[in-house]
């Protein structure tokens, strides 16, 4: 244990000279000497201290490429071995695919480098496909984010995650960036586009190139050491029910042993258990009446079962409804609209009823939604009501507090 703790020791020296502006060249040297056997997880836990101690988050960002040359010949001696169907064989190949596409955006280019401006016009077509092949690649980074990276944070591993979500944001600007470049190429300067694409499908691939480097000798060596067996059987379901890229290979998806999704039973005492999660019944109770809806359900007999409690109700409910049909809490006149919603409901014809009035100079967004259950059983009826008088408003964008 004291020689681990040395070891550690030695290394945050090593990055933190770094960080004061050494020689990486001679900080390499040091390290051959003393950590040959450096695994992946170790640089995660460095970096998870080093952060501890009050090195900012930005500057191991920062230093994240340069430590990782210094320890690059030590990291690639570890593989990354996962069957196809595990999330992280998955990840792999999405990795060798979206490489290909900047490859090719590269390709295309370097063609156009040198050409006039009517063959812009002859490579639309591939760089339209190009595009559409890096925005279709956001599921791959929503899995990492919403799968992966929560499950390396459960054992610890938290700042690794941070600096890779961090650079996901980075690669999404910069294929922004190329996306509205390609879609404004005929109100440009042929040069100024072509030097503009040249350097964005560079910048790309060679950050695509670096964040996968960091993410299959750092990152996911780390995740296969500390995430459990039956914890990646439970994330390939999550991986499942989040769906995949277009280009991602059939056979990467299949062969993995999946997880059995826990009982209500495996909850514990006091708690409700979901497929997504256990809540106390005050936690519950308190969701729904926080909700910035008004909601009303009506069970499969036509009975009102229960409605929230919000602090500004849009229309009044009281607790005397509670076990009347829904037939007479409405006024004669709109009886057949009821019946009707409630009838294809049942029958399966429509799956959303949706009216808006003005109310008190409001306007009010009224929705009726079918409950069916996972076999398509018809449970009852969901009422939604909300004002939306201030949403309709929204324009721009507003991401600050």
């Amino acid at each position: 244990m004291s020689e681990l703790i040395a070891k550690k020791e030695t290394l945050k020296s090593l990055i933190k000279r770094l960080h004061q502006g050494e020689d990486p060249k001679k900080i390499k040297e040091e390290f051959k000497e003393i950590a040959k056997e450096t695994t992946s997880d170790e640089i995660a836990k460095i970096e998870e201290e080093l952060i501890k101690e009050g090195m900012p988050q930005e500057e191991v960002h920062r230093l994240c490429d340069v430590h990782l040359a210094v320890f690059k010949e030590s990291i690639e001696k570890e593989k990354v071995l996962a069957p196809a169907g595990h999330p992280i064989h998955i990840l792999m190949e999405e990795h060798q695919i979206l490489l290909k596409f900047a490859a090719e955006l590269k390709e295309i280019a370097q063609k156009a480098e040198n050409k006039e401006r009517a063959f812009l016009k002859e490579i639309l077509g591939e760089l339209r496909q190009v595009q559409e092949k890096f925005k279709s690649s956001e599921n791959h980074y929503v899995r990492e984010e919403n799968v992966l990276f929560p499950y390396l944070e459960k054992h610890g591993i938290t700042q690794p995650p941070a600096i890779m979500w961090i650079e996901h944001d980075k690669i999404r600007a910069i294929e922004k960036n190329i996306s509205e470049l390609i879609n404004a190429w005929d109100r440009m300067d042929s040069d100024h586009f072509k030097k503009d694409l040249k350097n964005l499908s560079s910048v790309l691939a060679e950050t695509l190139s670096s964040h996968f480097y960091k993410e299959n000798n750092i990152l996911f060596p780390t995740a296969l050491k500390v995430i459990t067996a039956n914890e990646w059987k439970d994330m390939k379901n999550e991986f499942d029910d989040l769906g995949y890229c277009p280009f991602t290979p059939e056979e990467a998806k299949s062969g993995f042993e999946k997880g059995i999704q826990p009982t209500p039973n495996a909850a514990a005492e006091g708690l409700v258990a979901f497929k997504t999660g256990n809540l106390s019944y005050e936690e519950i109770e308190e969701v729904f009446n926080t909700l910035p809806v008004d909601l009303t359900f009506v069970d499969k007999e036509d009975t009102v079962r229960y409605f929230s409690q919000t602090k500004e109700r849009i229309f009044p409910r009281t607790k005397a409804v509670i076990g009347l049909k829904v037939q007479q809490c409405h006024p004669q006149k709109s009886l057949h609209v009821v019946n009707k919603i409630l009838e294809d409901f049942k029958a399966g014809r429509r799956d959303v009823a949706e009216f808006w009035i003005h109310l008190d100079q409001r306007l009010i967004y009224i929705r009726y939604f079918p409950v069916r259950s996972e076999k398509g059983d018809y449970l009852g009826c969901l009422e939604v009501t909300q004002d939306i008088t201030d949403v309709k408003t929204i324009e721009g964008e507003k991401k600050l507090l």
